[in-house]
């Protein structure tokens, strides 16, 4: 996170059966874990959708289709004691490979080599009382059609 800076994001969730695809984060300073979606920064002369497909491909090597835009949520959080800002454009897709749906983990390599993990979790999951929580703040009431 650069200071000062608002990213523009997209991220996609890949529904089926009532899941979606996270990976599992961890801030340890507040010492506290959480689920995002995957996705990352849109790049300068890029469209959100594009993306999508072109993060997949880099971080999960996974063709998708069906994509469709479901929304725009701002974020403001603080993340490892930096305070960040973003603007994520949401999206669902389908995985060309039906096979992604099968796995339990998905492993995954960020922009950086950084290994990664995804797993599926369901939406009733993240609104159990004592559920770590979905970022960005939004995604829920979004996905569950309530915001």
């Amino acid at each position: 996170m650069k200071p000062g800076v608002i990213r523009a994001l997209a991220i996609c969730v890949f529904r089926r059966d009532g899941r979606i695809l996270v990976f599992e984060g961890h801030d340890t300073v507040k010492g506290k874990v959480f689920y995002r979606p995957l996705g990352g920064s849109v790049e300068f002369g890029e469209y959100s959708r594009e993306t999508i497909i072109r993060e997949m491909q880099e971080e999960l090597n996974a063709e998708i289709s069906e994509l469709r835009y479901l929304g725009s949520l701002e974020n403001i959080f603080t993340y490892q004691g930096e305070t960040g800002h973003e603007i994520i454009q949401v999206y669902d897709a389908s995985f060309v490979d039906s096979s992604f749906y099968e796995r339990p983990l998905l492993q995954g390599i960020e922009d950086d080599a950084q290994p990664f993990k995804a797993v599926w979790k369901s939406l009733d999951f993240f609104q159990a009382t004592a559920a770590p929580p979905l970022y960005p703040d939004g995604l829920l009431s979004l996905l569950l059609g309530l915001g």
